[in-house]
């Protein structure tokens, strides 16, 4: 199987779709045409030059969409964002079973606990347990 990169960046009305191992480049009205394109592309380059002809499922694409500065930054501060949140979840499940268990210690049933918390006396259990 031959492996094409493939480089996306959105035009004017179309994306571009360039391949560099062959140095040609085609159009796509969206996203999801850029696979079909691209291999069209290779597949006829192939032929074109008397390369050993291609078939569009015998070829591999790794394609790279090129997205602006300004969405990049947006994309990178969200991914930041979901890992503080990560870290804020895991602190707050730390302290719901740290007050669980001081509840616990002071002799409250599991059913006064969960109602004290505001959750099932299961959860109250996985929490003084956990």
């Amino acid at each position: 199987m031959n492996t094409y990169e493939v480089q996306v960046e959105r035009g004017e009305r179309y994306w571009l779709v360039h391949v560099p191992q062959i140095g040609h480049t085609t159009q796509a009205r969206s996203l999801r045409e850029v696979d079909v394109m691209a291999r069209d592309l290779i597949v006829v380059m192939s032929q074109v030059t008397g390369d050993t002809p291609l078939l569009p499922e015998g070829v591999d694409l790794d394609v790279h969409v090129q997205l602006p500065e300004s969405v990049r930054k947006h994309l990178a501060r969200a991914a930041e964002l979901r890992e503080q949140e990560l870290d804020v979840r895991q602190e707050a499940a730390k302290e719901a079973r740290a007050a669980a268990r001081e509840l616990s210690d002071e002799g409250l049933t599991l059913r006064d606990i969960g109602a004290a918390l505001g959750v099932s006396h299961q959860r109250a259990q996985q929490l003084i347990n956990a």
